[in-house]
């Protein structure tokens, strides 16, 4: 389908008359001879022929260029393209217990916040088109980045989290009341939380399972991970002994609140288990198509622009041999 942008450029095709007729020269008053047998008589076919010549290559040359400055475009036929996008918050767990050192990264071993660092980091930069947001919680609830499409952001607020930025209790119910205030006040279809705690609720005014029964209210889908190795070597007065550093997990709670919403949970034990949860999730979790329609157009401006320059060249040559001539 062929098309002009700016179809009114070509209300300026009279503004040469236009110009012509407020730039006339004054007449003057002389009385007209005839004179039958005048010389150069047989010359005045040959001089109009020129000047209509002259006249029409200058219109042609205006026209074209208004041609090119309404810009005329090609649009192809429409294309319907299905864009990729979803809505997620992580709901990251500052407590004092996220000091943990027990979770194996690449032959060493780190604490627990510096491994949901580093893998989500990759999980972070898989999520382009996605809209993600971040909750950090440990005696409260605080929401560090709204759901926004600026991953570079999310990933730098993930990186400056500390542990005791919040306060070294677990206040998972308020984390999840945090969610859902967001998700409703940005009137989301598809509601995703991802919670990772490595504890028990032992802060704020709100239980964890009563939230929970508020999200599927809210059709909030909740996955949560159990952070914490099962089995540890502490050296001590003793000997060396085999504890468990991650007794304190509320594994039984965790599950509840997933269930509640048809979401699951996931426990990650190390670096491997961690991944593999990130993977799980990508496959869990649908991604909304909307579809979108798209037309190709290409701009054919060029064309009318470079006849017209084309042309004009030509015109400009042809005075300047016709004046070489005559001299």
């Amino acid at each position: 389908m062929f098309e002009f942008v700016y179809l009114w450029i070509f209300f300026l095709l009279p503004l040469p008359l236009l110009i012509r007729y407020l730039l006339r020269p004054k007449q003057l008053n002389y009385t007209q001879i005839w004179i039958p047998l005048a010389e150069g008589l047989s010359e005045q076919p040959s001089s109009f022929q020129r000047e209509y010549l002259k006249s029409s290559i200058l219109w042609l040359t205006w026209l074209l260029l208004l041609t090119a400055l309404a810009r005329p475009v090609w649009f192809g036929s429409p294309i319907r393209l299905q864009q990729q996008s979803r809505d997620m918050i992580i709901s990251l767990d500052l407590s004092g217990s996220m000091r943990e050192v027990d979770m194996p990264l690449n032959g060493q071993t780190v604490d627990r916040l510096t491994l949901l660092k580093d893998l989500l980091k990759t999980f972070i930069e898989q999520r382009q088109g996605d809209r993600l947001g971040l909750i950090l919680f440990a005696d409260h609830a605080y929401l560090q980045t709204p759901l926004t499409f600026d991953l570079k952001t999310i990933q730098q607020m993930v990186d400056e989290s500390e542990i005791g930025l919040a306060g070294t209790r677990t206040a998972i119910g308020e984390s999840i009341a945090m969610a859902i205030k967001r998700f409703v006040e940005n009137k989301n279809e598809q509601r995703v939380l991802i919670l990772m705690s490595d504890g028990a609720n032992n802060s704020g005014s709100i239980e964890p399972i009563q939230a929970a029964k508020q999200a599927a209210k809210n059709n909030i889908t909740i996955y949560t991970i159990g952070m914490g190795s099962e089995e540890m070597i502490k050296r001590g007065l003793f000997g060396n002994q085999r504890i468990n550093p991650s007794a304190d997990l509320d594994e039984k709670a965790l599950t509840e609140i997933a269930n509640l919403t048809g979401g699951k949970y996931f426990r990650a034990r190390n670096q491997a288990e961690l991944q593999n949860i990130y993977q799980t999730l990508n496959k869990l979790e649908p991604i909304d198509t909307d579809s979108i329609m798209f037309r190709p157009e290409k701009d054919l401006f060029y064309w009318p622009l470079s006849t017209a320059l084309l042309l004009l060249s030509v015109f400009v040559i042809t005075l300047k041999l016709r004046g070489s001539d005559a001299a």
